[in-house]
């Protein structure tokens, strides 16, 4: 078994959508190999950083990224195995990026509790703020009056609406 401790740049640009990790970031890599019988099995942690925007308000955002993940580097001629060894080196970019962009927050948020921005105004809204109240459309008018039953019943339409 042996251990290493040791920092990479991303190569390249890691992610997409909102949020992402960028080219030449610092990676900080706490790996740990064992020689088990199929192979080397990997066991490694990766601290970096993220950055992006906030899925609601569209506030820039930097936040850590820690992951984890153990892979079996397979001898070359065995068995099928997603990663092999070669000439006794693995290597790790793939796992690792693969596991940074799974990690990475599908709609990102500033805050738990961000209210977004104003519809009319793309202003930000302040903390515990609603949007106001939109203008109903006309012709979405006649929906208003649609309200389910929920103690079984048929539900209930407006009187004014044709029956089916």
């Amino acid at each position: 078994m042996r251990e290493f401790a040791f920092s990479v740049p991303a190569p390249e640009k890691w992610g997409e959508g909102l949020v992402f990790v960028a080219a030449a970031q610092p990676i900080d890599m706490a790996v740990r190999l064992e020689s088990v019988h199929e192979g080397i099995l990997v066991t490694a942690e990766a601290d970096t950083v993220y950055e992006g925007v906030c899925g609601r308000c569209l506030t820039e955002l930097t936040r850590p990224l820690r992951i984890e993940f153990q892979e079996l580097f397979g001898y070359s001629g065995d068995e099928a195995s997603d990663f092999e060894v070669q000439d006794d080196h693995v290597d790790l970019e793939t796992p690792v990026r693969d596991s940074i962009v799974l990690a990475l927050p599908f709609q990102p948020v500033c805050q738990p509790d961000c209210p977004g921005l104003d519809p009319d105004t793309g202003e930000k809204l302040a903390p515990g703020t609603q949007p106001a109240e939109q203008e109903i459309d006309p012709r979405w008018a006649a929906l208003t009056a649609y309200t389910p039953d929920h103690d079984g019943a048929e539900n209930r339409v407006a009187p004014d609406t044709e029956k089916s």
